[in-house]
């Protein structure tokens, strides 16, 4: 049975993973030639007969034969080899005795089922170095150099194609998923378990038989998937267990045409409740990470694009602490036209312009995507000097505020002192002196929402949306909305979540 995946219509053919599994079905079928059809090797030899000198012609022939395909192996060992970069020396393949044979040690470039696949050596118990790509091949383990490599050959040809690597989180980003027994008794007299079992090609919630499970896929995801195709090769990377990441990766991709060998799950994580690049066989400089959470990417922060979580079961929003009802309880759900994926879409659509039409051909690989999300952020509230009126504790320095960086981070200019040429009053109390300056001046007067929501949407919202409530509507507005003022981040910071799944809504 060949290691390799049979090959696939993915617009990303040339990833690394399938490129290295190519080559690595090749380099064991060569050994395999090569031990057993060898002239000279025990296993096929035979005992001399009377009648060897009559067959001597026939052996003559079967052994030029067996050179013949064994040559024709190592060139096409060679010929991959030459593509990824690297170079074989003609010595290395010598048979028989001989006394200029050049004697290569092998560098045990990784193991798979504990042997080297380049020489066969057992892995020694000690030698644990490397990096595990189980989801791969299972019992795959490469070395540093060897990763480095398969990167280096990944990235030239990804620039070639002009694309880009997008690592894509499953729940709360591309779907969200729930268990049967949490299931509200609202959800439950909606019938949202019989629509799930019905035999309908568009339609987005299944059932998940063997996890027990109910999964509602995100409004624009399959379109969103197409699109991106062309200008990523994607993985799809969670921290659910294997068997749930491959399940939901058949949802959204049954004909396998967008991850192929590239499904990785919390086994395949090398740190605890951390996500990492170094188990993608992509370049950190040209990988976009689209993830609800962003304390699992602690190392890779600059990569990622915070996405805004998709709450449609109730359990979700009890998860989160949310007492509103759901989307599926209100048989609403997201907009395709402008929701988070669409938003997000064309987000990426702005970075792999960037990326590539702002370089010279021959400089692309200087390139970093990280600088171009930077860029691409910075756009969204440049223009803006903003000044905060009671946001934070007394205690605090306001620079050192989560709202502030992140006002910061979009492109604004933060103050703590207004004059003429501050744009917005960010608040949540009318009262203040500096709320009552904004009215008085004719500046923009926001609740917090309207920079986390710029945050999310990626572009400058309409700052009437995000009027500061009179005191007397505030609790008539909670009670509606679902709004919790007094929220804290890190016990420093009052953040106001965006509510999409409430605000932006389409009636069945």
């Amino acid at each position: 049975m060949s290691l390799a995946e049979a090959p696939s219509s993915s617009p990303s053919s040339s990833s690394g993973s399938e490129d290295f599994a190519a080559l690595l079905d090749a380099e064991l079928e060569l050994a395999s030639g090569a031990d057993s059809a060898f002239p000279g090797d025990p296993s096929s030899a035979s005992p001399a007969t009377d009648d060897e000198g009559e067959e001597e012609d026939s052996e003559e022939e079967v052994e030029v034969e067996v050179l013949e395909q064994n040559g024709a192996k190592r060139r096409r060992v060679e010929e991959q080899r030459q593509d990824q970069g690297m170079s074989i020396s003609p010595d290395k393949f010598a048979t028989g005795p001989s006394e200029n044979v050049q004697v290569e040690l092998c560098p045990h470039p990784g193991y798979f089922g504990g042997l080297c696949f380049r020489c066969g050596k057992p892995q020694d118990e000690e030698d644990v170095s490397g990096v595990a790509f189980g989801y791969i091949h299972k019992g795959l383990r490469l070395g540093t150099s060897e990763i480095d490599r398969l990167r280096g050959a990944d990235l030239k040809n990804l620039l070639r194609e002009r694309k880009l690597v997008l690592i894509l989180d499953l729940d709360h980003t591309l779907i969200n998923s729930t268990k049967l027994q949490d299931i509200s008794s609202a959800e439950n007299e909606l019938g949202i378990r019989t629509a799930a079992l019905k035999d309908d090609p568009d339609r987005s919630i299944f059932t998940l038989d063997s996890m027990q499970m109910l999964t509602k896929l995100r409004p624009f995801v399959r379109k969103f998937l197409k699109e991106a195709s062309n200008m990523f090769e994607m993985y799809i990377y969670t921290m659910g267990d294997k068997a749930y990441a491959i399940e939901i990766a058949k949802l959204l991709d049954p004909t396998n045409v967008y991850f192929p060998s590239k499904v990785i799950s919390n086994s395949d994580c090398t740190q605890r409740h951390q996500k990492g690049l170094d188990v993608i066989l992509g370049a950190e400089s040209v990988a976009v990470i689209l993830d609800d959470t962003e304390y699992v990417w602690q190392k890779h922060k600059e990569n990622l694009i915070l996405m805004e979580r998709y709450h449609y079961f109730a359990s979700s929003c009890r998860q989160f602490g949310f007492g509103v009802r759901s989307l599926s309880e209100s048989m609403q759900d997201e907009r395709e036209s402008d929701g988070a994926l669409a938003t997000v879409l064309n987000v990426l659509k702005r970075i792999h312009a960037i990326f590539f039409d702002t370089a010279a051909e021959t400089d692309l690989s200087s390139q970093d995507v990280r600088q171009v999300i930077k860029t691409v952020r910075k756009e969204v509230l440049k223009g803006c000097k903003l000044v905060f009126s009671r946001v934070f504790p007394n205690n605090a320095r306001p620079q050192e505020q989560m709202m502030w960086k992140m006002a910061e981070h979009l492109g604004a200019v933060c103050s703590t002192d207004v004059d003429s040429t501050v744009t917005h009053v960010v608040a949540v109390d009318l009262g203040t002196e500096k709320a009552r300056w904004a009215v008085g001046n004719k500046k923009f007067l926001v609740h917090p929402r309207w920079i986390e929501a710029a945050n999310f949407r990626w572009h400058r919202q309409p700052e009437e949306d995000f009027h500061v409530i009179p005191p007397k509507e505030k609790s008539r507005d909670k009670v509606n909305a679902g709004l919790d003022e007094s929220e804290h981040l890190n016990g420093d910071l009052q953040v106001f979540r965006v509510r999409e799944y409430v605000m932006r809504i389409e009636n069945p």
